[in-house]
């Protein structure tokens, strides 16, 4: 039996609508400092295990192990598999947003192809899987939508567009799903660049004049 295995059963997924309580109340001064730690230290193992191991990476007892806490400890601070899994899930969407904000503002859309390739593939394959994974997730699917939602806001602003604009979706669309088959497929990157340059200079093209 593989040590780092929770074998706990999950919940349907309908009942799985609403994240329990984050945090149980904890006392004031250095107690409450010390669970803050060992909650974060915690959150941070999670994420780890998702990005090396996939959906499947993350229990209780592998949390626990990695960040060398007792298992008590883990679901103390996260009462539920699934509360873990979403709240790597909310972190990893956060940095991700925020490096292709910053990677765009410095390089560009059609430079986007060349990020994707630089990242962590391990991480994207992660993120892609609970991405995919939060169809049959109402928590999830939240945090799936706030990725989706945030990216279309980045391609908005650099345009210079409304968010509703159908331009941006179009775009985002297709950066998505190269983003997808790079990830997965990891295809030619040259292939990926020239659809993608296409792609932002049809969007740019189909502006109004200033």
């Amino acid at each position: 039996m593989n040590p780092h295995q929770d074998h706990t059963p999950d919940p349907p997924a309908g009942e799985r609508h609403h994240l329990p309580a984050a945090v149980p109340p904890a006392p004031h001064g250095p107690t409450q400092a010390r669970g803050r730690r060992r909650r974060a230290t915690l959150l941070a193992a999670a994420v780890d295990l998702l990005t090396e191991g996939g959906f499947a990476a993350v229990t209780h007892r592998a949390v626990a192990h990695r960040a060398n806490l007792p298992l008590a400890a883990t679901t103390y601070y996260f009462t539920s598999r699934d509360q873990l899994l979403a709240e790597a899930f909310a972190q990893l969407v956060e940095t991700e947003l925020t490096t292709t904000r910053t990677w765009i503002t410095d390089h560009g859309l059609s430079a986007l192809t060349d990020q994707i390739a630089a990242a962590d593939r391990t991480r994207q394959l992660g993120l892609w899987e609970l991405y995919v994974h939060a169809g049959r997730d109402p928590v999830l699917q939240q945090i799936a939508r706030r990725w989706a939602d945030g990216c279309v806001r980045i391609v908005a602003e650099t345009l210079h567009l409304p968010e509703t604009d159908t331009r941006v979706r179009l775009l985002y669309t297709t950066l998505s799903a190269l983003w997808l088959e790079q990830v997965v497929e990891q295809r030619p990157l040259d292939e990926a660049r020239t659809l993608l340059t296409l792609a932002v200079t049809t969007a740019k093209n189909a502006l109004p004049p200033p």
